[in-house]
């Protein structure tokens, strides 16, 4: 093997843990016996040896251990072993380096691994007579400190000088004088060296100074150990999704200059950082914490913290990015040995000295913070390209308010985003019935569309999620998608909500729906097809209506209709499954059941789940109010997960009886019993506020829809906003109840409850 190629190994990815391992080991990157000991889980660490490691000791707490790809750092490739529990880090870090290993990869320098000691004096009356004393006997102090570890002073390390600093003293009289004894390390972390001299020479600094020493104790703010990192990328090489390579040049560096300004906005900028630096460090053993100090230390030594990394353009146009910031770490010490795995990962760097194991975290600090921003400057340039083009045509062409997002969304779907093309689509508009009214799903008749119904649920939410029953009812409102042919990447578009990107697989995503999509792609083995992927959406977002499962379930049979894969309801309802497992942590999987089936069902969570379709020989009225608060589900079914945890005895009851409400609606639907499932509906309602997951803008609605004749109101989905139904006896008090909502500035919806319409 080559020594340009050992850090590529394409598709890495897509290997079982084990193909990894013979990967390596056949690259010659693993040696036989570390190769067994990965193989075998031996480099685990044991209980046994960790009680010898910390104190109290009850268990270990394992992370997992990746690779960082494609690195060449100084002419020279590194595979970088990280350790870290966040997604997305590995492969972020790995295609930066991709990108600028085109460009010819890091060029880094450090300086000696120098660590401060500080003696501290205090009271001092004559602190300029101290300070010139002890500069005078320098030496003397110096040999006293390197007597103490004369092998340190061998391998060419050991104390090489001191500085005095006088610092004022508000509350005592006299100053502060601090020694700093600077000592070159070596190879070792060395902060037990440098207490170790600052402890010896401590009476002899009291003796030449006539003073009392208190603190003698190393500094972490490792300013002596500096590394410097550069990387310049032209052009040609920054092309990322649909953005050209000067618009992601230009991106990243306002994203750096908002960071070089703003303390606030360079915290997470320089969190970015450690995030590759950190890894890293507790792969090979160092102390991540003293790093982590000694980096925001540094950020902040002008009095005004800020960022660790510049990003500018040069006279060529290219994008250039530095990286300035401390770093003392070590190859060698008890410490690191302690931990099986830390040897191994030293031999995947292959490195000789722990100066060139620190501008190989200086790199990866660089390559994270370049990735970061390449996906932050990018975003507001990708979304959106061709929606804010089709908003400024349908705004030309005079679309009204109340019709504008449909306008937009036909617009765009038609390719064609002409001022004829949207007056054209007004004036269909306009012809057409309105969508106001709500009734339960008819079949889709636009064969190019497929679609997962939204939902309301009518009994048992959260209750549900612990495996109790719940009844739920698929309303005509839906997630439609395609699918159809693109020339490079997976581009998602949703008009209404202003989305237009291509998908960045492996990236920190920061919306679930990406997460969710690359998750759906990669089971269905589609990660490499190029595609366009267009949503409209008439579900409401994050209102407890099952938006993100109607959303999965549209997508998932676009794909399905598209590539021929021959999926059934089932298939569509365990897939679209694992996406609401993604958006909200945890889901009982009644929403993704109901937008497949398009069925009133009763349903209880299991593998696979419980459901039987409720019968109906009349349509049953409802009112579907909308707080305008959207809420996150994963936010509220942990909360009440966490309490039910911490109060298991009540939460078992209240789950009891929201089970036996559930299973009494069953019949109430199924007789048409309005009266009573009103009732069943209203002390549904009563243990939901008990589990705290209304909200005053839901109180308000229930309490506009039973005072104007609803046989009952409750919140329906998540809860914390979101929306509530009310049951209606007819067709005027739901036009009396919609209309009171609006009057108090709500949206309401008129539905009807079907059966199935499957």
């Amino acid at each position: 093997m080559s020594n340009n190629d050992k850090s590529r190994i394409p598709k890495f990815y897509k290997y079982s843990v084990e193909n990894r391992l013979d990967i390596l080991r056949d690259k010659g990157i693993l040696n036989q016996e570390d190769y067994i000991s990965l193989r075998e889980q031996m480099h685990l660490l044991t209980q046994d040896d960790a009680d010898k490691m910390i104190e109290n000791v009850i268990g270990v707490f394992g992370l997992p251990m990746g690779l960082g790809l494609n690195f060449l750092i100084n002419d020279k490739p590194y595979i970088v072993p990280m350790v870290v529990e966040e997604p997305s880090i590995l492969a972020a870090v790995s295609s930066a380096a991709k990108v600028v290993r085109k460009a010819g990869g890091f060029q880094v320098e450090s300086d000696d691994p120098i660590l401060i000691g500080q003696i501290q004096l205090v009271d001092v009356r004559h602190p300029m007579k101290v300070r010139h004393a002890i500069l005078q006997d320098k030496q003397e102090i110096l040999n006293l400190a390197n007597s103490l570890h004369p092998n340190m002073v061998k391998r060419g390390g050991g104390a090489i000088d001191l500085e005095v600093m006088i610092h004022q003293q508000d509350r005592h009289p006299g100053s502060m004088v601090v020694v700093h004894l600077l000592v070159d390390t070596q190879d070792a972390m060395g902060a037990n060296l440098v207490n170790s001299m600052c402890e010896g020479v401590a009476s002899l600094v009291e003796k030449i100074s006539g003073s009392k020493v208190y603190l003698r104790i190393l500094s972490n703010l490792t300013d002596r150990a500096m590394v410097r990192a550069k990387c310049e990328i032209p052009t040609k090489y920054l092309d990322f999704n649909d953005s050209s390579g000067k618009e992601v040049r230009d991106g990243i560096i306002r994203a750096a200059e908002f960071a070089a300004v703003d303390p606030y906005r360079a915290s997470t900028h320089n969190k970015g950082i450690m995030n590759g630096i950190d890894p890293l460090a507790i792969a090979t053993g160092n102390d991540w914490r003293a790093i982590e100090a000694a980096a925001h230390a540094y950020a902040a030594r002008t009095g005004r913290y800020t960022s660790l990394t510049n990003w500018f353009k040069n006279e060529n146009g290219d994008l250039v990015g530095t990286i300035d910031i401390p770093l003392k770490v070590g190859t060698v010490g008890g410490s690191l040995k302690s931990n099986r795995a830390v040897g191994i990962a030293h031999r995947i760097l292959g490195i000789e000295k722990a100066t060139e194991l620190a501008e190989i975290m200086g790199a990866v600090g660089l390559a994270q913070n370049f990735s970061a921003l390449r996906s932050l400057g990018t975003e507001g340039i990708q979304r959106g390209h061709m929606t804010l083009h089709a908003r400024s045509v349908a705004s030309t062409a005079g679309a009204p308010a109340e019709l504008f997002e449909q306008v937009l969304e036909r617009l765009v779907e038609s390719g064609e985003i002409k001022v004829w093309k949207a007056k054209e689509i007004v004036a269909e508009l306009q012809q057409e019935q309105s969508i106001g009214q709500v009734s339960a799903p008819t079949p889709e008749k636009d064969d190019e569309m497929s679609f997962g119904y939204g939902k309301i649920i009518l009994t048992g939410e959260h209750s549900v999620v612990h495996g109790t029953h719940a009844v739920a009812a698929p309303i005509t409102l839906k997630m439609k998608a395609k699918v159809w042919d693109h020339d490079k990447g997976v581009r998602l578009m949703i008009p209404r909500w202003g989305v237009e990107q291509t998908l960045e697989f492996g990236a920190d995503h920061q919306y679930s729906i990406y997460r969710s999509l690359e998750m759906i792609l990669d089971h269905l083995d589609l990660r490499d097809k190029a595609m366009n992927i267009e949503v409209f959406p008439e579900v409401p977002r994050a209102m407890g209506m099952g938006g993100s499962a109607a959303l999965a379930v549209a997508i998932i049979r676009a794909l399905n209709k598209h590539f021929e894969l021959g999926l059934g309801d089932d298939d569509v309802r365990r897939l679209s499954f694992e996406s609401e497992n993604i958006v909200h942590g945890g889901a009982s999987g009644i929403d993704n059941t109901v937008s497949t089936y398009g069925n009133l069902i009763m349903f209880q969570k299991g593998t696979p789940p419980k459901m039987d379709t409720l019968n109906l020989t009349e349509s049953i009225p409802i009112v579907i109010g909308l707080s305008g608060v959207e809420s996150m589900t994963s936010k509220m079914v942990k909360q009440v997960r966490e309490q039910a945890e911490k109060y298991p005895k009540w939460y078992k009851q209240i789950f009891d009886q929201m089970d036996e409400l559930a299973l009494a609606s069953k019949n109430a639907i199924e007789d048409r019993d309005l009266e009573e499932l009103g009732m069943i509906m209203n002390m549904n309602h009563g243990y939901l506020n008990t589990l705290g997951v209304s909200s005053p803008e839901v109180e308000e609605l229930i309490e506009i829809a039973r005072t104007n004749g609803a046989l009952g109101a409750k919140l329906t989905g998540g809860g914390g906003g979101g929306a509530m139904i009310a049951l209606c006896d007819s067709e005027s008090a739901q036009k009396k109840i919609q209309k009171k909502m609006h009057e108090s500035g709500f949206d309401a919806l008129i539905a009807e409850i079907k059966s199935t319409e499957s």
